[in-house]
């Protein structure tokens, strides 16, 4: 059998004008992703701003659309320019200390949205570099090779502006993109950019798309700087050291945050959307200070349900385990290893089920929060016509009693105008007492004692029921209680006796109430 040459065209590796149409496929789920490839080769060429341009290409009615990423990074020389235009042709190939790897981000992704590449770079403002890709010239076999790089007047190209040094990529013949509006297509950028490259935006990168700034989106919603923040941190980071294959030591960082139930549960469904926190339940994993993928992953056997979307997740790690991660050429999934499964997985799982849990009861006290207003609301109104309490300040007990309680109702401090306020809360106390009275200078704050046989047998059903009449005769009974506070802080001088007649108070209806059920 006769070995064919080493030059024939049929022992290549690869058909190069199939593997061209084959390459268009390779999976990048959204412009936004494809588009996060140029600004990773940005950032790693040390450019600190970034100019992302959607708009009508007024050359092309068949396409009509062109996009380019504009960098001021260290621009390239022509061997460096053709090579990053090689699929795998990288100088970075297999580094560990940046965003990229393999090399295949900057042609890879642009084709999967273009039928053609057009790469302008430049190290001094009187010239620089052009080269391109095109699907079809390769597709019909007239080119084989990336075409050497032509010199390129930079007055000619209407830079805007000419720093003295970056690179500029420009999409034409765009087939592939998400949307066919250019405005729709930049306000998608503008969101998933802003998430994906949301540490980089909060340490100074200058990130823009049709002019305006990008915004760092913080899906934890933690950060001060995001377009909407208010949760909290729950616990401290978990902490984790995993050995990579070559030996090398890498930490995982897992954080965890709740978002303000209590705040944001009446928000319109519309408006919940719009900030992401329907949908947005998960895991956001962040590799080297980018997000590279995000949605339910290591919680063990936990499942997602419903109130998940109001706590979140971030893990970062550090690029030298990306085979613990799975890690592809187009960054954009993350499959964990077994090993890496087992070392966090029953961490995160108990910690999932704690926060669903503390995500349910706190929305049970937001909708209990709206029952409970109408009273606190009517006592207010009616507060002037009464005398003046007098007031000093709570006992030590009282006290620590009382930031336990705040600990457990968000927003319970809180004060809501001038003059004295009410707030009524259920919650189950230490004491036998039906409840307690924690008097401020701005608010009577009354905790009713849901471990008391009144609030079983008698509030309870009321809470619940929803037979004609409930919900009025539960109101009245807030006012009561309410009422039987505001007597007991009247005077100063008379509280210790009133204290001490509701604890009997309580007892005795209590014992009544045992009895009624034992009959």
């Amino acid at each position: 059998m006769k070995p064919l040459s080493a030059r024939s065209p049929d022992a290549s590796l690869v058909a190069v004008e199939r593997f061209i149409l084959a390459t268009r496929d390779s999976g990048y789920r959204s412009t936004p992703s494809a588009v996060a490839e140029l600004v990773d080769n940005a950032i790693q060429a040390e450019a600190s701003r970034i100019l992302i341009r959607v708009e009508r290409d007024p050359t092309d009615r068949r396409w009509p659309l062109r996009l380019s990423v504009q960098d001021d990074g260290v621009g390239m020389d022509a061997a460096q320019l053709r090579q990053a235009l090689r699929f795998g042709g990288s100088a970075r190939f297999d580094d560990r200390r940046g965003l990229g790897r393999y090399g295949m981000g900057l042609p890879n992704s642009s084709l999967s949205q273009a039928r053609r590449l057009e790469v302008l770079t430049w190290r001094r403002r009187k010239a620089g570099l052009f080269c391109y890709l095109d699907v079809d010239e390769i597709a019909a076999g007239d080119v084989v090779e990336v075409p050497p790089p032509l010199s390129a007047t930079l007055q000619d190209e209407a830079l805007d502006p000419l720093t003295p040094r970056g690179t500029r990529v420009t999409w034409r013949r765009c087939d592939r993109l998400d949307f066919k509006r250019a405005s729709t297509i930049a306000k998608h950028l503008c969101v998933e950019l802003g998430r994906i490259f949301r540490h980089f935006i909060w340490e100074g990168l200058d990130l823009r798309v049709n002019g305006e700034p990008v915004v760092g989106v913080d899906p934890l919603f933690l950060h001060p700087a995001g377009p909407h923040s208010g949760a909290t941190a729950y616990g401290a980071p978990l902490r984790y050291e995993l050995r990579a294959a070559n030996g090398e030591v890498g930490e995982v960082v897992v954080t965890f945050a709740e978002l303000p139930v209590a705040e944001w549960h009446d928000l319109p469904n519309a408006e919940k959307s719009a900030r992401g926190i329907v949908k947005g339940a998960g895991l956001s994993v962040v590799r080297a200070g980018r997000e590279i993928d995000r949605g339910w992953m290591l919680f063990g056997a936990k499942r997602r349900e419903n109130y998940d979307d109001w706590w979140r997740c971030e893990l970062r790690f550090e690029p030298c385990l990306d085979e613990h991660f799975g890690i592809t050429h187009t960054k954009q999934q993350a499959r964990p290893s077994q090993e890496l499964v087992e070392l966090l997985s029953r961490d995160m799982e108990a910690a999932a089920r704690a926060l669903y849990g503390r995500a349910r009861r706190a929305h049970e006290q937001a909708k209990l929060r709206r029952r409970l207003a109408a009273a606190e609301r009517a006592a207010a109104a009616r507060e002037r016509r009464l005398a003046s309490p007098t007031l000093s300040p709570l006992t030590e007990a009282e006290a620590q009693a009382l930031a336990r309680l705040a600990e457990r109702v968000p927003g319970l401090l809180a004060s809501r105008g001038d003059g004295m306020g009410y707030r009524l809360v259920i919650d189950t106390l230490a004491s036998t007492r039906l409840f307690e009275v924690f008097p401020t200078e701005a608010l009577l704050i009354v905790a009713i004692n849901s471990a008391h046989p009144f609030y079983r047998k008698l509030y309870l059903p009321l809470l619940e029921g929803g037979r004609p009449g409930d919900e009025v005769l539960r109101a009245r009974l807030d006012l009561l209680v309410l009422a039987a506070a505001r007597a007991e802080v009247a005077s100063d001088a008379e509280r210790p006796a009133a204290r001490a007649l509701r604890q009997v108070w309580s007892d005795v209806l209590s014992e009544f109430l045992k009895d009624e059920v034992d009959g």
